[in-house]
């Protein structure tokens, strides 16, 4: 891999002795799909990204919003970019908005002040399977005012990053036909747990309906399996399907660390999707590893 250079296209940086992210800060956790995350509660910073990525060609990297106290969302901005100038990560950043709320106009308009921002996350509402949607719920998708905060992204040049199972992907095919201007990207590669073939079949119908739309990319990562060690048998088909369905040029890899440091190594994930596509080109695994990155989240050239 030191061959091809990489753009991490989603990672996380938190410092909890100065800054509050309740899901890691507070005494009681939350239910978590990895399960058990208590060895990520603790402080995670470039030098400690360094070690984790060492031997491997990063040379840039996409921050997400990392559920941030959501009362003061532009100060995660603020830090990312203290950190940023300080440290040379990360290289561009996904500031994290909620879009229901009365207030979204100006938070997206304060963050969009900070040079590094280039889009948003909020995670919508969902249903914990896929008989349990509700289209419409409030929070969701299809929630009249989460819906004029996402009309609100145009304005200010943003894209979207999108967590949310892959049984809410007729909602968010639906948003993307609706909204043809706003880039959205969908984090964690709709989040296949269920490994059985049922599970796999539904997945992957919905993945191929929301890769219809134009305007919508995805980011290969967060396949890890409670449970189960990471590896190319276990994750290879789900790495290749969205591939296929959404085409080399709109395929992105990315490592999700520290969370991913849970189920694997960085060296574990990046070694394995080499091995997944060794049988790609040069330039189709250029673009999966770097140019598409670079290209999605509008980074500077040189990156």
């Amino acid at each position: 891999m030191t061959d091809i250079p990489i753009i991490d296209a989603h990672q996380h940086f938190w410092d909890l002795e100065r800054n509050y992210l309740p899901w890691l800060c507070d005494k009681t956790p939350i239910p978590f799909r990895y399960g058990d995350y208590s060895a990520i509660r603790r402080n995670y910073m470039p030098e400690d990204y360094r070690q984790d990525t060492r031997g491997f060609n990063v040379i840039g990297s996409v921050f997400v919003e990392t559920e941030w106290d959501p009362r003061t969302p532009v100060e995660e901005t603020r830090w990312v970019h203290e950190l940023a100038e300080r440290e040379g990560l990360p290289t561009v950043m996904v500031a994290q908005a909620r879009l229901d709320r009365p207030n979204v106009e100006e938070i997206l308009a304060a963050h969009r002040v900070h040079p590094r921002v280039r889009g948003i996350r909020h995670k919508p509402a969902a249903a914990s399977s896929p008989a349990k949607v509700f289209p419409g719920a409030p929070g969701s998708m299809g929630d009249p005012a989460w819906r004029r905060g996402f009309a609100q992204l145009a304005a200010h040049d943003l894209s979207f990053d999108l967590q949310t199972p892959w049984w809410h992907f007729e909602e968010a095919a639906e948003l993307a036909a609706s909204y043809p201007e706003t880039q959205i990207i969908i984090n964690h590669t709709g989040l296949p747990a269920d490994r059985s073939e049922a599970g796999l079949a539904g997945w992957r119908r919905a993945m191929e309906r929301v890769a219809a739309q134009p305007n919508v990319a995805v980011k290969i990562s967060g396949i890890g399996v409670p449970g189960q060690p990471w590896s190319v048998e276990t994750n290879r088909r789900v790495v290749l399907e969205t591939i296929e369905a959404f085409g080399v040029e709109r395929c992105m890899f990315a490592s999700n660390f520290p969370v991913d440091g849970l189920v694997a190594s960085f060296a574990t994930i990046f070694s394995g999707f080499s091995t997944i596509t060794e049988g790609f080109t040069l330039q189709e695994r250029r673009r999966l590893f770097h140019d598409n990155a670079v290209r999605f989240y509008r980074m500077p050239l040189g990156q």
